[in-house]
This record gives C-alpha cells, sequence and structure tokens, in this order.
C-alpha cells in the first residue's frame, strides 16, 4: 500500500462529489509506462518495459475495483501518446523556452519568471546535486529534461533530435493538453509531486500556451507505519493486496476516508481493525433498518415524518454538503453519520423507539439520507447482507478459526451456562474476544460478530 491509495482518494472523490452536485465530470488519470523505475525493473525481470507496465496497470485497475473507486473518463498512457508529446516539445522549442544538446532536450527555467509559484521555491534554492541532477551541460542546474537520448538496451522512440524517450514531466502536460485542454479545474497529485513534476508542468505548459491555468491543486499527504514513512527500506511496505486479504476493500476505504487527504495517513492494525468495526456497525443497522421495512407494505407508507426525524436528517445533510464543499473533510462527514445510525437502532430496539409515532416512515427517511450519503462515500455496497458476511468471513481469517470452530465455542459456551460453569463460560467468551469474536446473548441465543481483539482495544485506549 503506497501513497498512491490516498492520490487515487485525493483526485477522485472530487469527480464523485461533483457528479453528486449534478455536474458534468471529465475525469482523466494518467499511466506512465515509460520511466527509469520501470525501465530498471524489466531489466531485472527480463521482460519488455511496455508490457511490464502493462501488466501493474491492469493490476491497479483491478485494486481500484476493490476499493470501489470510479473508472476515469479516459486512462491515457505514455506510450500510446508520443506523437503529442513530440508536438509539444516542438512547440517549447520553437517558442524560446527549450534548447538541445546532444540528443537532449532541456527546458530553460530562467526563460519562465513565473517558475516556482506552485512550491514558493526560487531558482537560487535549486542548486545541483540536490533535487536537481548535476549535469554540466545544462544552462541552469534545475534546466530539466523534456527528452532524453536513447541508451542502449531501453526502449526509444525517433524524433527531430534523434532516437530516444520523453522526461518524466513532459508527459504529463501533453496528456493532460490532449484529454482537457491548457485550462481546467482540478489537478491532483501526492505532495511530494508539487516540486519539481507540478512546477515543471507548470512551466511547460505555459511555455506553450500562455493562458494555460489549473484552477485548483489537489495535494494528498504521505502514508505512514505505526507514524513511521512507509518505504520498502523499512520493511513496513504493504500493497492493497496484502492488506484486503485480511480485510474487507470497503473497511479499507473508511479508514482512508477517516483523514482529511491532505494529511498524512498512518496505518496501523488498530486503526484499520477500528474502520473494520465500524463499518460492521454501519452495514449491520442499515440490514436492520431494510429487514424492517421490507416487513411492510411501501404504499401504505405515509408521506410525513415526525419533526425529531426531520431536524437529525436535515442536520446530517447540512454538515454533509458543508464538509465536502469545504475541501472534502470526509472525517467529519464519517463522525455525522453517528446520530442518525444511533436513532435508527433506538427505532429497531429500544421500547420507547418501537412506540414512536411514524416509526416506519422515519426508518425509510434515515435509510434513503444514509444510502445516497455511502453512495457519494463509494461505501454502498451492492448488499448489506452479503458484505456483512464478508465481513465475517474475513473477521474469522484475522481470527484463524472457521465459523464452524465459533459455533461449536458457542455451543460448548451455552452448555458450561446451563450446568453453572460460569468460570468455563467466561473464559470461552474471552477467548473468542481475544481474537476479535465477539458474542452476543438474546432471548433467541447467543450469535457472534467481528470485534476489535481485546488486545488492540487495549492499545485504542492507550493512543486514545
Amino acid at each position: 500500500m503506497t501513497s498512491a491509495i490516498s492520490a487515487m482518494l485525493g483526485s477522485m472523490l472530487p469527480s464523485i462529489y461533483l457528479r453528486h452536485l449534478g455536474y458534468q465530470v471529465t475525469y482523466v488519470r494518467n499511466f506512465t509506462d515509460v520511466d527509469d523505475k520501470i525501465i530498471s525493473r524489466a531489466k531485472e525481470l527480463g521482460e519488455d518495459p511496455i508490457s511490464l507496465s502493462r501488466r501493474y496497470c491492469e493490476e491497479f485497475n483491478r485494486d481500484m475495483v476493490y476499493l470501489h473507486c470510479l473508472p476515469p473518463s479516459a486512462e491515457p498512457r505514455v506510450s500510446d501518446h508520443m506523437p503529442q508529446i513530440l508536438d509539444m516539445i516542438k512547440q517549447i522549442i520553437e517558442n524560446g523556452y527549450a534548447y538541445i544538446v546532444d540528443g537532449d532536450v532541456y527546458f530553460s527555467v530562467e526563460k519562465f519568471p513565473d517558475y516556482g509559484r506552485l512550491s514558493g521555491r526560487k531558482l537560487e534554492d535549486n542548486r545541483a546535486g540536490e533535487r536537481v541532477a548535476v549535469d554540466s551541460r545544462k544552462k541552469h542546474p534545475a534546466d530539466f529534461a523534456l527528452w532524453k537520448t536513447a541508451k542502449e538496451g531501453e526502449p526509444f522512440w525517433d524524433s527531430p533530435w534523434g532516437p530516444g524517450r520523453p522526461g518524466w514531466h513532459i508527459e504529463c502536460s501533453a496528456m493532460s493538453a490532449a484529454y482537457l485542454g491548457y485550462s481546467f479545474d482540478i489537478h491532483g497529485g501526492g505532495m511530494d509531486l508539487v516540486f519539481p513534476h507540478h512546477e515543471n508542468e507548470i512551466a511547460q505548459s505555459c511555455a506553450v500556451c500562455n493562458h494555460s491555468n489549473i484552477s485548483y491543486w489537489i495535494h494528498n499527504g504521505f502514508v505512514t507505519v505505526d507514524s513511521e514513512k512507509m518505504s520498502k527500506s523499512l520493511g513496513n511496505f504493504f500493497t492493497i493486496r496484502q492488506v484486503i486479504d485480511l480485510y474487507h476493500p470497503l473497511a479499507l476505504r473508511l479508514f482512508l476516508l477517516g483523514t482529511h487527504y491532505q494529511s498524512p495517513i498512518n496505518y496501523a492494525d488498530v486503526l484499520l481493525e477500528s474502520a473494520s468495526d465500524r463499518i460492521f456497525y454501519i452495514y449491520q443497522t442499515l440490514h436492520d433498518c431494510e429487514s424492517a421495512l421490507s416487513q411492510r407494505d411501501v404504499v401504505t407508507l405515509k408521506d410525513t415524518i415526525p419533526p425529531d426525524t426531520v431536524n437529525i436528517i436535515n442536520n446530517f445533510y447540512n454538515v454533509f454538503v458543508t464538509s465536502m464543499s469545504d475541501d472534502l473533510h470526509t472525517p467529519v462527514v464519517l463522525a455525522a453519520l453517528s446520530d442518525p445510525l444511533k436513532t435508527i437502532n433506538d427505532l429497531l430496539h429500544t421500547r420507547k423507539g418501537k412506540k414512536q409515532e411514524l416509526r416506519i416512515e422515519s426508518l425509510a427517511a434515515f435509510g434513503k439520507i444514509l444510502g445516497n450519503v455511502l453512495s457519494t462515500l463509494g461505501l454502498m455496497p451492492e448488499s448489506y447482507s452479503e458484505i456483512l458476511q464478508q465481513l465475517r468471513d474475513k473477521a474469522l481469517k484475522r481470527a484463524k478459526l472457521t465459523e464452524d470452530q465459533v459455533l461449536q465455542k458457542i455451543d460448548e459456551r451455552t452448555a458450561a451456562r446451563k450446568n453453572k460453569e460460569y468460570e468455563r463460560s467466561d473464559i470461552i467468551r474471552k477467548d473468542l474476544a481475544a481474537v476479535g469474536i465477539a458474542l452476543m446473548d438474546s432471548p433467541d441465543g447467543t450469535t457472534w460478530r467481528p470485534a476489535v481483539p481485546l488486545a488492540i482495544q487495549e492499545q485504542q485506549v492507550s493512543i486514545t
């Protein structure tokens, strides 16, 4: 799991929310399938770099489906857009912003007075050997490559300057211009891309079209693990597949939405367990609500709902719109779910709630508004009952138990209670709770549900 996850949410959430508000949205997500790291990895595997890239792109798209991410309107790849890249480089040269050295083409940052306007950096801050490559052929240390001369064994394309491949920055400018034009509303990416990548994109695009403009830049925070930066070198690196092998993808999505996209996301088992427990509660509540409604003829429902219900729904929706419109503050929205969910459970399970006038009408109204908001957040499952079972299956896998084994323990505990062996009964309950299986007693018998394991609950208490 890398910062690509939070980048995905940072760029995709505006698309979902803007569509919810009624806007027509063109969402472009590009793939860089030609760069130094891909070429190096392909050499290690003895594989064609483009073939390797396409395989990884397909795997990425599978992960996005698991996480309920909307597909983009267009998904351009560098290798498919070489003509557009070459045309843009030619135009930059013609406009006097670039120069050619031995088949390489460099952008001259000194020719662009506004260079640094996004990051706030000044040209004198860019010293060779730090964030910029040492190359004595450059006119300025911050000058960056638009085109690189082909090296032996690397993929290359023909160009007016000789065989080679594009620099990293020009790819994004060319593809965004091809699909969105030189001026568009929102550009997303990680915090690490502010400089030099996005700074260079601005310079390139403005060098071609002086009216080029991005209205809003959205940059997401990094992923840390137990408050340390996630990296392969530290051995704390996770892939999405590894995480969702044990936790439901929508639990992972809820966990990610629990942090504002600009803030660092701290990955820890205690936090993911908490997210998994929370999402089970949300879906169990809505499943119970759905079951209660299915027992009534919808046609007979009245058009009115009690004032208290109206107030809770209006307050919740106002928080949703205000928070999402204020730079996508998803954590505030998730916290606001508590009031309507608690009210649903009161209507379903408390003596006072069951006696409330227009109770079923209130449940229907709550179910509708929560369903709409969950859909906008990408958290709406196809079926509440199906996802509850999937969450149970994941909990069993984490506990290294089968459902039959849990049911056997329940039977043993029932027998112990019948024989007044209360100490043994408590041990069975505690042993299951230790691995994240909570037992719930009712007049109809004992059932189980996933829960945060006891040891992790103690971590939560120490954290809070």
